[in-house]
């Protein structure tokens, strides 16, 4: 039996590193969108009425951009039975629509993602599902290294402060 406030913060783990792949997709694709479309992406738009945190408004958006992919991990962590490719890339899409056709467009930060041009729904679609996949690789590779490599009770070797000429 996992722990469940253990499952949550290796989510959260892992939804920020799932970030990178996502952030690096979401930056290549945008370069490819045509020049009417290449306005800032939605963490972008987003972030322009949150604190800047004292740096430029594009850090600032990368710092909330893998804050918000923490705190979806750390619900997938949580909550998730599955930990293989399918159910994240299924969840990175449950995310995307929670997140444009839902609580966003609720919120009126921006408009829904039925309203924005086919080509930008693709390519956050796309890095939604390249997060979604990384997250559950890397929770399913955290949660091996938890119970495996890093866990005391694999191991036939004394603890390191039981180890002889250590001192308390």
């Amino acid at each position: 039996m996992r722990p469940a406030l253990s499952d949550a913060v290796l989510g959260a783990l892992s939804g920020f590193v799932a970030t990178f792949p996502m952030t690096a997709t979401m930056s290549r694709l945008h370069r490819r969108l045509r020049r009417s479309e290449r306005y800032p992406l939605p963490p972008g738009e987003l972030s322009e009425d949150l604190p800047s945190l004292g740096v430029d408004t594009g850090t600032a958006s990368l710092v909330h951009h893998f804050l918000y992919g923490a705190a979806a991990g750390t619900l997938f962590g949580a909550f998730s039975p599955g930990r293989g490719l399918a159910s994240g890339s299924a969840y990175g899409v449950v995310v995307w629509a929670a997140s444009y056709l839902g609580w966003i467009p609720a919120s009126r930060r921006l408009k829904p993602a039925t309203r924005h041009p086919a080509q930008r729904n693709s390519l956050m679609l796309a890095a939604h599902l390249v997060w979604g996949g990384a997250l559950a690789i890397g929770l399913r590779e955290l949660d091996r290294s938890r119970t495996a490599s890093f866990s005391l009770s694999t191991s036939s070797e004394p603890r390191l402060k039981d180890r002889p000429g250590r001192s308390p």
